[in-house]
């Protein structure tokens, strides 16, 4: 299920989500959104609406000291405080004495991220991300997009989760794209 596409573009973070919640061969069109905006951060989830909820409406966001670079911030203040939340809610999982989350996209101060299901933070080489079921084809839309100099930003998004869609079971629209500065 899902197909999340994270964007960086001249310092502003575009982030869009699918609307598909499936669960076997069932499909529900969900009216709770996948992308989110919580103060400085921009979020879409994948793996579950639980965890998408407790990072949205739970989530404690730690405050950044002056000095500590972006990505040590995100490795250790903000995924720490992100495993608290997940594990408080009931939602992370502990097996053989190694946490399990889910997992999502951050954009943060024109950066984008990959929270991995063990809590590790994932900083793309390329300056597109995307999760979920239709990642690869959204990644492959994104790929060629840039290569191309094709489309705004919010069209790359939209495009790729389109790709996404035509060809996964697991995607479907309405789709919800957002942005934030950098």
């Amino acid at each position: 299920m899902t197909c999340i596409v994270g964007l960086v573009d001249e310092g502003k973070v575009y982030m869009g989500g699918d609307s598909a919640g499936v669960g076997g061969l069932s499909l529900t069109i969900r009216a709770d959104e996948k992308v989110f905006k919580k103060g400085e951060f921009i979020m879409g989830f994948t793996s579950s609406f639980r965890m998408g909820q407790l990072l949205r409406f739970k989530l404690e966001v730690p405050y950044h000291k002056p000095g500590l670079e972006t990505y040590e911030y995100m490795v250790t203040e903000f995924v720490e405080s992100v495993r608290r939340c997940l594990k408080e809610g009931g939602y992370a999982r502990t097996n053989n004495g190694e946490d399990s989350g889910g997992t999502f996209l951050v954009g943060y101060r024109g950066e984008l991220f990959m929270i991995g299901d063990d809590f590790q933070v994932g900083k793309p080489t390329e300056r597109y991300e995307a999760v979920g079921c239709g990642e690869d084809l959204a990644k492959g839309s994104l790929f060629s997009s840039l290569r191309l100099g094709e489309g705004n930003p919010h069209e790359r998004v939209r495009e790729a989760l389109m790709a996404a869609e035509n060809f996964s079971a697991g995607v479907r629209g309405p789709f919800k794209i957002i942005s934030t500065e950098g």
